[in-house]
């Protein structure tokens, strides 16, 4: 763990945390309690702003890519995807109470990704959604993945830009993005528009995926960015999950399948936590604002730097509905 203990920090300063955890697989309730106990502990460190990885609660599908998971009408596929909708997030059912209260207790904002089941989309389909919660244990924005990558596809579904919004946290301005969509750079540009200068990047666990963009991401938007990873091993499959042999079986032989990869870069794309592997645990450090002015110096993305005249993106932040009702 990182620590640092100055609690005297400047009114440009702000503490963040990288929370790198497994969850407890297709077990909302046991992996809530983990991200609970997280949280006690960045506050006991006084961390301002804490991110967890992707689709942390409930996990990540691992099953889709190790079982052959595109076969139609599969009997195996159909109970994997069940469960998984049983065990995914229903905000509006209050699944993210003890999590809201937990950062509000420990005075601690909050990114955490979730498999979101949406009440408001039907109540049958799940989002890649990364949830932001402030200091007060509010929640202040769902942003569901614009476009599931690849495999996911087969469980996810395609959210909106509902989500795409920058929120203030001490003398910050704090965005965020899931996994590959940080490779997309109109959402990227999306954030940085709304003055973005802490960049907040949710993964499910690679050291492939954070090594390089972390810091290009950093050195794009002169802003600080950080990478929040989740972690999975073979052994942190529970015994109970449906078709466990066969999964893995299909994992193959190494033991880790996401080895995390947490990370947190300068605004000069220099690491200040360079990326952390195989390992949970807690990252903190302090950030200053000072830093950003600086870099802005020469380059400033959506401001001195850019020709509005010439280029302009359109972002449609309506939550998407098939149905309009008017009464």
């Amino acid at each position: 763990m990182f620590k640092t203990n100055d609690t005297s920090l400047s009114s440009d300063q702000l503490k963040v945390g990288l929370a790198q955890l497994a969850p407890v697989w297709l077990d909302r309730e046991a992996t809530t309690d983990k991200v609970v106990a997280m949280i006690h502990q960045a506050g006991d460190e006084q961390v301002d702003l804490l991110a967890f990885g992707e689709a942390l609660i409930p996990g990540y599908p691992y099953w889709v890519a190790m079982s052959d998971g595109a076969r139609f009408n599969a009997t195996d596929q159909k109970e994997l995807h069940s469960r998984y909708m049983e065990q995914a997030v229903v905000i509006e059912a209050g699944h993210l109470k003890s999590v809201c209260a937990a950062a509000k207790s420990n005075s601690c904002a909050v990114y955490l990704g979730i498999i979101e089941r949406p009440m408001q989309r039907g109540g049958h389909s799940v989002y890649c959604t990364m949830v932001y919660i402030d200091k007060k244990g509010e929640i202040q924005s769902t942003h569901r993945k614009l476009m599931p990558t690849y495999e996911e596809r087969l469980t996810w579904s395609a959210g909106d830009g509902n989500g795409l919004q920058v929120h203030n946290i001490g003398p910050f301005h704090c965005g965020g993005l899931n996994c590959w969509e940080n490779w997309m750079p109109l959402s990227r540009t999306a954030l940085y528009a709304q003055g973005e200068d802490l960049h907040v990047a949710i993964w499910p666990g690679c050291y492939r995926n954070t090594h390089d963009l972390t810091r290009f991401i950093a050195k794009e938007g002169r802003s600080f960015s950080m990478a929040a990873s989740g972690l999975m091993r073979k052994s942190d499959f529970p015994k109970d999950t449906p078709h466990l042999a066969a999964i893995l079986v299909g994992a193959g032989e190494d033991e880790m399948l996401s080895n995390g990869g947490s990370c947190l870069a300068g605004p000069d794309g220099e690491w200040i936590i360079a990326p952390q592997c195989d390992e949970e645990g807690l990252y903190c450090a302090v950030i200053d604002q000072s830093r950003v002015r600086e870099e802005r110096q020469n380059f400033d993305i959506a401001g001195h730097y850019s020709r509005s005249d010439v280029t302009k993106l359109i972002v449609d932040r309506r939550r998407q509905s098939i149905i309009e009702t008017i009464d």
